[in-house]
């Protein structure tokens, strides 16, 4: 390798290393000037990332391990008790983070990839394609999704492979009405006309002239889609047809371990035990809302006073 090479390649790393430390430095200084919520959201999210992804170092217990004492109280062997069959609630709470809030995130990130793709390239054709997309998506979107999602899921039974792609093809319409109408302002730009004119195809005009200027209303949208997902999710394993036993989910502990609820009166902390994965449920989906509030806030060109 030449000594001129050498200088390149060593000044493009320094060059990428510098960007990318400009980057960093930039986040933590608007970190260091968002608002107490944003802060207390980040944190939150990221708490419930370690523990799903650490979840069987972190849980004392496996999700499906059984004891024979169901309903034991909270003691420092189980710290929030035994479910009706005896399992440990606690370990159970920590792996639901991993199943309940993994599944959602794929069906968030599956439906974005279908939703944005076709809304993409609806705005792009506004032709035949736009209105077979646009005509679908209005007779997906008349009919209720938790109601269509219950129908298919005794149709195709409720695996995990199911679950998501069902959830996902449903939701994504959702998507695809944002993207189709975020992009159609920009399809419309000198620059695209300019790309179709050389010749490109459709995939190079989605990913680099569209996708680029409409990023931060669909990330916005992502967290928001998410948050709708993941509750979506709880109430179909509320329902009994979700995340099916022995898998633990946040939806279903609630359901199993309800009847405790009618003996708060006698003992405070069984009556507590539905409402723990209830409480974490909507502990993740406020924190999320205040991320994506923060976030809009700084998309939109909005000042502080």
């Amino acid at each position: 390798m030449s000594q001129e090479t050498h200088s390149y390649s060593a000044n493009a790393e320094n060059a990428n290393f510098s960007e990318r430390r400009s980057v960093w430095d930039n986040f933590k200084l608007e970190l260091r000037k968002s608002p107490f919520t944003a802060r207390f959201g980040i944190i939150i999210i990221l708490l419930y990332a370690l523990v799903a992804v650490f979840a069987p170092a972190l849980a004392p217990y496996g999700q499906a391990q059984v004891f024979p004492s169901p309903y034991d109280p909270w003691s420092s062997t189980h710290i929030f008790g035994t479910d009706q069959i005896g399992r440990d609630v606690f370990s159970r709470m920590i792996y639901g983070a991993r199943n309940t809030v993994g599944i959602a995130v794929a069906t968030t990130f599956l439906s974005f990839l279908i939703g944005g793709t076709l809304g993409l390239a609806a705005a792009i054709d506004r032709r035949w394609i736009d209105q077979i997309l646009s005509r679908s998506v209005d007779v997906l979107m008349a009919i209720p999704s938790l109601i269509f999602a219950l129908v298919l899921l005794s149709i195709f039974g409720s695996t995990i492979t199911s679950l998501i792609i069902i959830i996902a093809v449903l939701d994504s319409t959702r998507v695809f009405r944002l993207t189709r109408s975020v992009a159609v302002n920009v399809v419309v730009m000198d620059y695209v006309e300019a790309a179709r004119l050389r010749g490109e195809g459709l995939g190079w005009i989605m990913r680099r002239e569209i996708l680029p200027n409409i990023m931060p209303p669909l990330i916005a949208e992502f967290g928001l889609r998410f948050c709708f997902v993941f509750l979506t999710i709880a109430a179909l394993s509320f329902l009994g047809v979700g995340i099916q036993p022995p898998t633990a989910d946040w939806g279903s502990m609630v359901r199993e371990n309800a009847n405790l609820l009618q003996f708060a009166q006698y003992d405070l902390r069984a009556g507590l035990t539905p409402l723990l994965p209830a409480a974490a449920i909507a502990l993740l989906t406020v924190a999320v809302n205040f991320v994506v509030d923060w976030f809009l806030h700084k998309t939109s060109g909005l000042r502080d006073e």
